[in-house]
């Protein structure tokens, strides 16, 4: 059984399109007039897909070999016509490893990493990270069993001899 988690950049609402005012005054940026407004939000926008894509990296750099596939971006098209990333995703493999709590535990990590890995993680990647450290600890009881079990398997044969 497969399971994936997505760590993801929220969309801002906030690039909203200022209202054309044909009575604004207007800048000429190239061959192209802008209102203050539109290049304001312009601004805006370039700042914010700077953003979106710097933390959509950072998950991936950490993720290594369980991301599934590159960013999957969520675009606003600017004042300019031209389209801004102002949200994200990657999806992750989250999955336990099975038969094997050590590599669950380092796999938890890693996706516990992928998930805090940008500078500020939005409230759907600190959602993953806890449940990649919910499994961590899953991982850690598997293993400290599993070194019990040796224990008190020589503990029985020592008593019964």
């Amino acid at each position: 059984m497969s399971s994936s988690s997505t760590i993801a950049t929220s969309t801002a609402s906030q690039f909203v399109t200022p209202r054309q005012n044909r009575t604004d005054a207007r800048i000429s940026s190239g061959e192209q007039q802008f209102s203050k407004e539109e290049l304001e939000l312009i601004a805006r926008l370039k700042r914010r897909d700077r953003e979106v894509r710097a933390h959509e990296q950072a998950h991936l750099a950490a993720a290594g070999a369980y991301a599934k596939g590159g960013p999957q971006y969520t675009f606003q098209k600017g004042p300019d016509g031209k389209n801004y990333a102002v949200g994200g995703e990657i999806q992750i493999d989250s999955s336990a490893v099975p038969g094997d709590p050590e590599a669950t535990l380092r796999k938890a990590e890693q996706v516990r990493r992928a998930a805090n890995a940008p500078a500020s993680p939005s409230p759907q990647d600190r959602s993953v990270a806890a449940d990649a450290a919910a499994m961590a600890i899953q991982a850690r009881i598997e293993i400290a069993r599993e070194k019990q079990e040796p224990e008190s398997q020589t503990d029985t044969k020592e008593t019964s001899s």
